[in-house]
């Protein structure tokens, strides 16, 4: 028997973002009288939402019907659209009419992913959603069959040295009929159940990126409302995939960022610096000239798409949106499909448990998603990703436009290129490696990470366990230590790992305080040492307007 209190509802829901919402908006829709509960570790509704973010308001529009008159200030129409092809001195617009519709915005919102979250969950607690923020589920609780039946939280007070403080309080037990995952990339519990349930045997790895994201007010002058810029090109070299975005938003700001594909060999790259290179651009440089940056994050996407799919259900719930990998990747757009995915799964549940089932497996929720435009989306660009890392940026853009064009001509190719081996396992030795030299920061355009973590708000209880881990202390060698030779110091985009000098003796250090949540040493970690677990709940950074 459990010394934790227990809680109990029809559905527990793990993650308060775009799909956790979107499913407890939907089954309250579906039948008001179920009890739904969601947790979101962040200490607020959005504060760990970063993205973009250029949504397709599809989904939004299914869900939510009369979403834009009830919040027109969440998103301002497309108004703009360029691509562009960078080299270290110019950037070259490439027509619009040589780019296939997918990589066209018009119909398209730009918003700040955050805010649309916050505006959701006021939705969700108006038809009587319980929402927790500040709760992070650790643990996923199993009946005596196997089983889901719900999660429990984390314990609080706990101190480093792993004894209880004077404020200790246990963790909760939610139990449900049915329990659903939308922890975002990477999640935590999902690869727990993708483990114990053998979910992704018939799929190929997941593949991920790193988004760096920062936020400007510029100059009036400067500004173009609408406005959405994609670029590929300089600074990454041609094996290395990745791309920038530039969105302007209301209130003369703009959202930049830098994407780069974590299936990268070089592991002196750091994709923060590559987003300060980028900013330096004689093509960039104007339009942020006279600025003030405003706000910092950075998050981990899932990109392995259609091929890197594993199962979504299992006996007691099921994995929604940007943990299940639902992000078309020519597009950079997941949302509509995570609200998408979450709706069928809301339907199934309801259903369900309209039937006195409990614990099952929802098959009405992957036969829905199978039939569904979700399925068909990615399946349309199911090479996309594969070619970019086959024949790299060059030769597999010139590919997926063919492809992509082949496609609105109603043609579809009879081959999948598939994912040969996960991103950790991409890594040149450092020894084989060119170290980069990126230039130090100038503190008005371009700037350091510890310098950027106070615009992302990051805050953590000092006094507890550390939430990033090492399997095995002992695969950080003396040689290590003395080559600098640790990937994990470079592509953090938050400092947080450092060999450090203490005692007259070279250190591994980990800041954990620093975390962003992004994921990024969990994915990328060459020898899969490191282990990203939740901390204490509401710890993290705090996201205002991203």
């Amino acid at each position: 028997m459990s010394d934790r209190e227990q809680m109990q509802y029809d559905v527990v829901i793990v993650g308060g973002g775009p799909a956790g919402l979107a499913a407890a908006i939907r089954l309250k829709q579906c039948n008001a009288a179920l009890n739904v509960c969601v947790l979101e570790k962040g200490a607020q509704l959005g504060a760990h939402t970063l993205s973009g973010a250029v949504i397709d308001p599809v989904a939004l529009d299914e869900l939510l019907p009369t979403w834009r008159t009830q919040a027109p200030q969440l998103a301002t129409p497309v108004t703009q659209d360029e691509f562009l092809w960078m080299d270290e001195d110019q950037a070259f617009r490439l027509p619009s009419a040589l780019l296939p519709k997918p990589l066209h915005n018009e119909g398209c919102f730009i918003v700040k992913l955050g805010e649309v979250v916050a505006w959701l969950g006021e939705q969700a607690e108006a038809l009587g959603v319980e929402i927790y923020p500040g709760f992070a589920a650790t643990e996923v609780l199993y009946d005596a069959q196997g089983a889901v039946r719900g999660i429990a939280t984390g314990d609080m007070g706990i101190a480093k040295n792993g004894l209880p403080k004077a404020d200790f309080t246990r963790g909760i037990e939610i139990v449900a009929a049915y329990t659903l995952f939308a922890e975002g990339a990477r999640g935590s519990l999902a690869a727990e159940l993708e483990q114990k349930f053998a979910l992704r045997t018939a799929a190929d790895p997941a593949h991920y990126g790193l988004g760096v994201k920062e936020v400007w007010q510029i100059p009036a002058t400067q500004h173009q409302l609408g406005k959405v810029v994609h670029a590929q090109g300089w600074p990454l070299d041609n094996q290395t995939g990745g791309g920038a975005f530039i969105y302007h938003l209301p209130n003369q700001q703009v959202a930049i960022g830098y994407v780069v594909h974590l299936n990268y060999r070089n592991p002196y790259l750091s994709p923060f610096d590559e987003l300060q290179r980028f900013k330096t651009h004689p093509a960039i440089r104007p339009l942020l000239q006279g600025g003030k940056r405003i706000a910092y994050g950075a998050r981990a996407i899932s990109e392995g798409g259609w091929q890197s799919l594993g199962e979504l259900t299992f006996p007691g719930g099921a994995i929604l949106g940007c943990s299940a990998g639902l992000l078309n990747v020519p597009r950079i757009k997941g949302t509509h499909n995570a609200i998408r995915s979450a709706m069928y799964a809301a339907e199934a549940v309801s259903e369900a448990i309209a039937a006195g089932r409990q614990h099952d497996t929802l098959n009405a929720y992957r036969e829905r998603l199978v039939a569904s435009p979700v399925m068909a989306e990615l399946h349309a660009v199911r090479n996309i990703k594969p070619a970019l890392t086959r024949f790299g940026t060059l030769a597999g853009t010139l590919y997926a436009g063919c492809e992509m064009w082949l496609q609105q001509l109603g043609l579809s190719v009879p081959w999948t290129l598939h994912h040969r081996q996960p991103d950790h396992l991409y890594h040149l030795p450092m020894n084989e490696a060119t170290p980069i030299a990126y230039p130090k920061p100038d503190g008005v355009l371009t700037f350091s990470k510890l310098d950027s973590l106070a615009l992302a708000n990051v805050s953590h209880e000092h006094d507890q366990p550390a939430h990033l881990r090492l399997r095995d202390p002992e695969l950080i060698t003396p040689v290590h230590l003395h080559n600098d030779s640790q990937a994990e110091c470079h592509y953090c985009p938050a400092g947080v790992y450092e060999i450090v000098q203490l005692n007259g003796q070279r250190q591994y250090q980990i800041n954990a305080q620093n975390c962003l949540h992004c994921k990024t040493c969990d994915i990328k970690d060459a020898k899969q040492n490191i282990q990203w677990t939740a901390p204490e709940g509401g710890g993290g950074p705090l996201y205002a307007g991203m």
